[in-house]
């Protein structure tokens, strides 16, 4: 049977950029710090993890090499996740996600001398388009008339996207010979035990005894770690039917997806995000920088 890989790609993005908005409110308005945020993802990705593992050994036959390959594409995706968690931590949703979605085209120029693709002209105008969009949509109109930009966060995300693109190139290398739910649960086992590392200490714990809403919040943190699963698992799904320079593209989406559903939020829930407190200039110029990252994009492998 012919696995539609598009459609799950396009469904995992849509997944990840609901989960990218319940990150940010989480870490913004419910988690008493960023750390006691880590502590209870990495906690909840074991869980999910074993259930996986236990669930979807490996093959017998695989060899140490793609295992490796495998371990290595969680570390670093883990490493480019970190990142963009830290950087929702003091700025909007709508400004982080679309600047970090400009990794497919790293994963487009890598493409070039470890897979033999060529880009043409065309494509290469595509990328400048995409670098453009991404620089756009980091601004922001003050009432004066002046702009400012994300700075050293826009650095961190760019690092953050070339990670990204490193990790999807390791993760369509070991998809040859492992299974999409195999990569889930390294690279689930990798980010939890780094986000554990990082996260479990005393402070942490006292501090989630002593928090706030912890139900509710708590029930909002399952529900976005289960879409997060979900939307992963179809990525990986996706990539191993797929090419990844391709299913990377698709999910370059997501921006849009995060501005729609942080536009829409803001409007009936003023309090969820911080998004109300940018102006129709502001907004009018990041719906452009986000279609311009959006259709260059596309136009690396539609040209």
């Amino acid at each position: 049977m012919t696995v539609d890989w598009v459609s799950l790609a396009v469904l995992g993005a849509a997944a990840l950029g609901v989960v990218n908005i319940l990150d940010s409110h989480l870490i913004f308005r419910r988690m008493p710090s960023f750390r006691a945020f880590l502590l209870l993802v990495g906690a909840i990705m074991l869980v999910y993890g074993l259930v996986v593992f236990y669930l979807f050994p490996l093959p017998e036959d695989v060899g140490t090499w793609p295992l490796v390959v495998a371990v290595t594409s969680g570390v670093v995706r883990m490493a480019s996740v970190t990142i963009m968690l830290y950087t929702l931590r003091t700025e909007e949703v709508s400004r982080v996600i679309p600047v970090f979605h400009i990794y497919p085209v790293f994963v487009a120029i890598m493409a070039v001398p470890l897979l033999g693709e060529m880009l043409s002209s065309l494509q290469w105008l595509a990328i400048v388009i995409v670098v453009a969009g991404a620089v756009m949509v980091s601004a922001k109109r003050k009432p004066g008339g002046t702009t400012t930009w994300l700075g050293k966060s826009f650095l961190l995300l760019f690092g953050a996207g070339l990670l990204m693109a490193i990790a999807d190139v390791a993760s369509k290398y070991a998809l040859d010979y492992i299974s999409f739910w195999n990569m889930y649960w390294v690279s689930a086992f990798c980010m939890s035990g780094i986000f554990l590392l990082i996260s479990l200490r005393p402070q942490v714990l006292r501090e989630l005894g002593n928090m706030r809403r912890r139900s509710s919040s708590m029930g909002l943190l399952a529900l976005n770690e289960t879409l997060a699963v979900t939307g992963i698992i179809l990525i990986f799904w996706a990539m191993e039917n797929g090419p990844v320079s391709l299913v990377s593209t698709i999910t370059g989406s997501r921006p849009i997806f995060v501005l729609v559903f942080a536009l829409i939020l803001s409007r009936f829930r003023s309090g969820f995000l911080l998004e109300g407190q940018s102006g129709k200039g502001t907004l009018a110029l990041r719906l452009i920088a986000t279609a311009m990252i959006v259709g260059g994009i596309a136009i690396i492998y539609l040209a």
